[in-house]
């Protein structure tokens, strides 16, 4: 099941990625050879980027590819190593819980008020709504992490997969 996430979610950051660079590569050729923009490239560019970021988010949490500090992990054993993973996927999943919450209530807030992009008059909520599931699905994916045996279990010189 988490290939197949983790498929659909690389095919949403690609191809929201792909659209982005499409798009602006056609606005900047109709700016220069017509002199004329594309109406609301700006706005679609913006709301593909929620699909790069927001689709991506699970994707890097599950596969330990964020940013971390392991300048000392290399000293520390393997069971300490496995707590510290344990505790920071535990922390990642509150905070992102958190997180997930406060947008939810946006989107709420945003449906109920009929928020819409200036120029295309696109409706916002819905996008803060999948913001908010891709949120909540990557605090799933550290709840995941930090009850999963560490991948290297018998190694004393990597960090704990997980380990923020």
């Amino acid at each position: 099941m988490i290939r197949h996430l983790e498929r659909g979610l690389g095919w949403i950051a690609g191809a929201s990625l792909f659209g982005m660079m499409a798009l602006t590569f056609v606005d900047v050729l109709c700016r220069k050879l017509l002199d004329r923009s594309i109406p609301g490239s700006l706005e679609v560019t913006e709301l593909m980027m929620f699909g790069v970021i927001f689709a991506g988010l699970p994707l890097t949490s599950l596969r330990g590819e964020h940013v971390l500090f392991d300048l000392l992990d290399h000293l520390l054993p393997a069971a300490l190593r496995a707590v510290q993973g344990l505790i920071s996927n535990l922390i990642c999943t509150a905070l992102l819980a958190g997180g997930a919450w406060l947008v939810f209530v946006r989107a709420a807030r945003t449906t109920e008020q009929g928020d819409t992009t200036a120029q295309l008059q696109l409706a916002l909520g819905p996008w803060y709504y999948a913001a908010g599931v891709l949120i909540a699905l990557t605090a799933l994916m550290h709840l995941v992490l930090a009850f999963r045996p560490p991948a290297d279990a018998g190694a004393d010189d990597t960090p704990a997969a997980g380990a923020v």
